[in-house]
């Protein structure tokens, strides 16, 4: 029977059944001296207040060893400890079932429907040069954008990037947003709209005068719509709204946006210049706070004009202000991306030498610059304040907690198996046998341990959990882990650092070390695997050198 992968839910999921409590009792463990006793743990204090005077019966106790699931752990006995009980895996068998062919966890299970979500980043409508907190909130919706895709969610993005204006910041980070002008039906949406303002209570005339800006249309009372609609969140400040043209064209969008998302009922799509109910789109308005007050009046006029289903499901993603420090002038993202990428070819230097100017290491410093960028602005939570500090070179090549040095560790797994494969082309190594001819109790050293129940074993459930958004929760609110990713891979770097600096992988060929080398190999060939899927997330692609 096939077994499945393992999982970290699945296992605790087992382990908590087997106590026969509702209660989660256990907790995984991931730090490296633990792991040396353990590797899951129902701490006493938890134990006490589940069972009279902590003492779990016998039976539960001894019933552990023999749990048995598609996505389970095997594990070894059960054993009180003076932290608690304990269990351990089984070890050699779960580097069997978790290294051979390993289901690709941004491949969504065939079929399978999700919904669609529209994910809308103001910023990109600033009529000024971007800047860093803008750029922030673009880098936000758009690793969250292949993180919902990669769970097998429709993604729309929105606004289109204008085509009168030039976004070479958005290319060089490798941003792939659409653009496009939207055509005669955004032009059709914008009339409807009008015509909606025409039959709303909340709208008035607005006659031109001192204050007015030329170009509006109408004025709409918001507060009074917020009041009697009971809706929670929104600032007290909101009042009146002065409409334009623009306005209007901002809602098109995300009208048409919901037009292109999967529905309910496919064989009868909405016809309506207003989405029908049968929508199954989300909204995810992906704002900076210094922008969030406009937002706020953008959202509310939807909710006035169209009160569907889909403008109810409206939520802000908020991200926090971006700090320049000791700026002498406000800088643009375009100012940011070159000194960072200057800071970067200078940091090579001082590691690598001078570096030739051929295309090569032109392709490597653009990709380190934008990793260095990415990093910065995404390994923070969304909503607190990042600080940028400009003057000092932040993103050398050696801090352990930056995108340079997560991408050095990737090449240095590519430069690994590149020497690994032309020492099997000139005879030196036999090839990688299959993964059911490999002996995996060989890995017994302490870092291949913690390589596979670290990262390998809870690598898709850390992709879920970052994908994961609350839109069913109250208030328009909402938070995401988008720093998830960007702290695996610095983390899972500096773990796999320790390990390659520790072991030498390619040993003398002799046929008694084949055993140890090759599952290792297997194993640093699944971390590779770990590596790259994280990456497409950021729109990294791995380096071959470095």
């Amino acid at each position: 029977m096939d077994e499945g992968r393992p999982g970290v839910a699945a296992t605790l999921q087992a382990l908590n059944g087997a106590l026969g409590r509702p209660a989660a009792l256990w907790v995984k463990e991931s730090g490296a001296r633990n792991l040396r006793h353990r590797d899951f743990l129902a701490p006493r204090a938890a134990l006490s207040a589940a069972f009279p005077g902590g003492q779990v019966p016998p039976e539960a106790v001894s019933a552990v060893p023999s749990l048995r699931g598609p996505a389970v752990l095997p594990l070894r006995a059960c054993r009180q400890t003076s932290a608690g009980l304990a269990v351990q895996v089984r070890r050699p068998e779960a580097f069997q079932r978790l290294l051979g062919p390993l289901p690709d966890p941004a491949s969504p299970a065939a079929g399978a429907r999700t919904g669609c979500v529209v994910l809308h980043c103001p910023a990109l409508r600033s009529p000024a040069a971007l800047r860093p907190h803008h750029l922030r909130s673009v880098l936000v919706a758009d690793h969250l954008a292949q993180l919902l895709r990669a769970q097998g969610v429709s993604v729309r993005l929105v606004p289109a990037l204008s085509e009168e204006r030039s976004w070479d910041v958005l290319r060089q980070l490798r941003i792939y947003w659409p653009s496009g002008s939207g055509g005669s039906s955004l032009t059709d949406a914008v009339s409807a709209l009008k015509a909606a303002l025409g039959r709303c209570p909340c709208a008035a005339a607005c006659e031109q005068g001192p204050g007015i800006a030329e170009g509006v249309i109408c004025k709409v009372h918001l507060k009074s719509f917020v009041e009697q609609q009971g809706l929670l969140g929104y600032d007290p400040n909101l009042d009146v709204l002065l409409v334009t043209e623009g306005t209007l064209r901002s809602l098109a969008e995300l009208q048409e946006a919901v037009l292109q998302c999967p529905v309910s009922d496919p064989i009868a799509p909405p016809t309506s210049r207003f989405p029908s109910q049968s929508s199954s789109c989300s909204f995810v308005h992906v704002v900076n706070c210094e922008e969030e007050f406009q937002l706020q009046q953008l959202d509310v006029l939807w909710r006035i004009l169209d009160p569907g289903a889909h403008t109810a499901l409206q939520k802000h993603l908020v991200c926090g202000p971006v700090k320049v420090t000791n700026p002498s002038s406000p800088i643009g993202a375009d100012q940011y991306f070159q000194l960072r990428k200057h800071q970067m070819y200078e940091a090579s230097v001082i590691k690598y030498g001078e570096l030739a100017h051929d295309e090569a290491w032109t392709e490597v410093i653009d990709t380190l610059t934008v990793a260095a960028i990415r990093f910065e602005l995404l390994s923070t939570a969304h909503r607190n304040q990042i600080t940028l500090d400009l003057e000092n070179n932040s993103i050398s090549t050696k801090g352990t907690r930056s995108g340079a040095f997560v991408m050095y560790n990737c090449a240095r797994l590519a430069t690994l198996f590149n020497a690994f494969q032309q020492a099997v082309e000139q005879g030196t190594y036999p090839p990688l046998p299959p993964v059911s001819e490999l002996n995996f109790s060989c890995l017994r050293e302490e870092g291949e341990w913690l390589l596979l129940f670290n990262y390998l074993l809870p690598f898709p459930e850390v992709l879920q959990q970052a994908a994961q958004l609350p839109l069913s929760s109250k208030g328009i609110r909402i938070t995401a882990n988008t720093e998830t990713v960007c702290k695996f891979l610095i983390q899972l770097s500096m773990d796999f650092s320790s390990y390659y600096n520790r072991v030498h992988i390619l040993g003398e060929p002799f046929p008694h070390l084949f055993d140890q080398m090759f599952a290792r190999l297997q194993l640093l060939g699944a971390v590779r695997d770990v590596f790259h899927s994280a990456l497409a997330t950021l729109h990294l692609p791995p380096l071959s050198q470095i």
